[in-house]
């Protein structure tokens, strides 16, 4: 179902931007938390010579990429509703490339973690968070390898394109909250591990930080599906432009 431009009035925009920035704040708040919290709490950050730090760049990586850019870059769309869409197109495929990177780097970070730890090697992708993250991040390649032939180059034909662009935009919000849902989990079990520590139970400070961080993500989450799905938010095409249909 398409909606004239004109459908999409100035107090719908304005109540749009105003959900743009929320989620921005969110996205922002949510990383910065998590530095935060790994950065302060956990220890700091390192690389190989200390694999018990190395892996705090697990999950800040992995909320930047997986979470934050990659939301941003489905929201690009309806944020730059008013610009040539190549321009879009690229922004959109860039900014999954630069999730892809510090999803990879985050990733290399909890296998260095486990492999190289000084009291001896612990198991990899035992857990359902490591199972479910996978999937996640190998979807997420084979989403971005299959927009990128479709749509940007070499581009395959418009009825190809048309029948290919509901499955692309339904696995994007698909992988966004499992992404969401995975980074929810590996919190959880970081805090079980560590709830001695912690003191999870009695809500210590670094207690109320994670659960506001899982909050956080939730709200963000929430917040950019209900932005991408709402039909009124969607970007029209120009006359001049190589549409493909989209029913919404």
């Amino acid at each position: 179902m398409y909606f004239d431009s004109n459908a999409t009035t100035a107090a719908d925009m304005k109540y749009f931007n105003m959900l743009v920035l929320i989620v921005q704040v969110f996205g922002v708040a949510s990383v910065v938390i998590t530095a935060v919290w790994m950065g302060h709490f956990r220890g700091g950050f390192a690389w190989q010579s200390d694999p018990l730090h190395e892996f705090n760049y697990h999950p800040l990586f992995m909320i930047i990429g997986m979470v934050f850019l990659y939301a941003d870059a489905i929201l690009a769309y309806r944020v730059f509703r008013n610009d040539r869409k190549i321009y879009i197109k690229i922004l959109h495929a860039v900014m999954h490339v630069f999730a892809l990177i510090f999803a990879a780097v985050g990733l290399k970070a909890v296998f260095d973690s486990h492999n190289l730890n000084a009291g001896g090697p612990i198991p990899n992708l035992y857990s359902l968070h490591s199972w479910l993250g996978l999937f996640v991040v190998v979807c997420f390649g084979l989403q971005w390898s299959l927009g990128f032939i479709s749509f940007l180059w070499p581009k395959l034909s418009m009825g190809i394109r048309t029948f290919y662009m509901p499955y692309h935009t339904f696995w994007g919000v698909v992988l966004l909250v499992l992404a969401t849902a995975t980074a929810l989990m590996g919190i959880t079990e970081k805090a079980i591990f560590h709830k001695d520590d912690i003191h999870y139970s009695a809500l210590s400070t670094e207690a109320v930080l994670i659960n506001c961080l899982g909050v956080l993500l939730v709200l963000f989450t929430g917040f950019v599906v209900y932005l991408v799905t709402k039909p009124e938010y969607k970007r029209q095409p120009s006359p001049e432009e190589d549409h493909v249909p989209l029913e919404n």
